[in-house]
C-alpha cells in the first residue's frame, strides 16, 4: 500500500473503533430506563363491575420497591364522577402487586388512580376508569371529600398524582439517550482520527 493511502485507512479504522465503543454503552444504558408496567388490575380498565371484590388490586410485571415495609410512596385511590373518595387509603404491597380494601358508592362511573415505586426506584402512576352496577342488595358507601390517609398514617405526598401515566422522577428518553451517545461517539472518533493523523504525520517527518 502506498503512503498516500495509509492516512485515510487509519482515519477510517479510528472512526470504526471509536463508534463501535458507543454500542455497548447504549445497550447497557437501555435497561436502566425500564419501569414496571401494569399487567392486570381489579377492576380492569373499562370493566363494568356487578359485584364488589374484596380488594382493588394493581399488578405489575416486576417486584415493587417497598423499602421500609410501610408502603411509603404507594397509593391507590378510587373516586366517583363527583370526585368523592372511597376506601380508607390503606395500601398493602407484596411482590409485584399492591391492593386496598374495596369500597364503592352508588352506581355510576369511577376512576382508579394508583402510584407505586418501581423496581428501578422511580415512582410510577396511572389512572383508568370503570363502571359500577351494584346488585339490588348492595349497601353503598357514603364516600368522602377528603383524600383517605389510612387513619392518619400516610402523608399527602404519598398519594397518586392526578395525571395519567406520569413518573415521579425525571428520566432520559431512549431517543434522547441515543442521540447523546452518538454525538459523544462521533466526538471521540474525530478526536482519535486527529491524534492518529498527528502521530502519522510526525513519523513521516522523521523518516529519512
Amino acid at each position: 500500500m502506498t503512503p498516500r493511502f495509509r492516512l485515510p485507512v487509519l482515519i477510517l479504522v479510528a472512526l470504526a473503533v471509536a463508534l463501535s465503543a458507543t454500542v455497548p454503552v447504549w445497550g447497557a444504558a437501555s435497561p436502566a430506563q425500564a419501569h414496571n408496567n401494569l399487567v392486570s388490575s381489579t377492576p380492569r380498565e373499562g370493566e363494568t363491575l356487578t359485584a364488589l371484590p374484596k380488594d382493588f388490586v394493581i399488578t405489575t410485571n416486576g417486584s415493587l420497591l417497598n423499602i421500609d415495609g410501610n408502603s411509603a410512596g404507594f397509593g391507590l385511590q378510587v373516586t366517583d364522577s363527583a370526585g368523592r373518595y372511597y376506601g380508607d387509603g390503606c395500601v398493602t404491597v407484596g411482590g409485584s402487586a399492591m391492593s386496598t380494601t374495596a369500597a364503592l358508592g352508588e352506581a355510576g362511573a369511577y376512576t382508579v388512580t394508583w402510584q407505586a415505586v418501581s423496581t428501578d426506584g422511580h415512582t410510577i402512576s396511572d389512572s383508568f376508569g370503570f363502571t359500577w352496577q351494584p346488585p339490588a342488595s348492595f349497601t353503598p358507601s357514603a364516600g368522602g371529600t377528603k383524600v383517605p390517609d389510612c387513619n392518619g398514617t400516610t402523608g399527602a405526598n404519598e398519594h397518586p398524582a392526578p395525571e395519567s401515566g406520569t413518573t415521579g422522577a425525571p428520566t432520559v428518553g431512549a431517543g434522547t439517550l441515543t442521540i447523546v451517545l452518538w454525538i459523544g461517539g462521533a466526538f471521540l472518533a474525530v478526536a482519535a482520527a486527529v491524534i492518529l493523523t498527528l502521530v502519522f504525520a510526525g513519523r513521516r517527518k522523521k523518516t529519512p
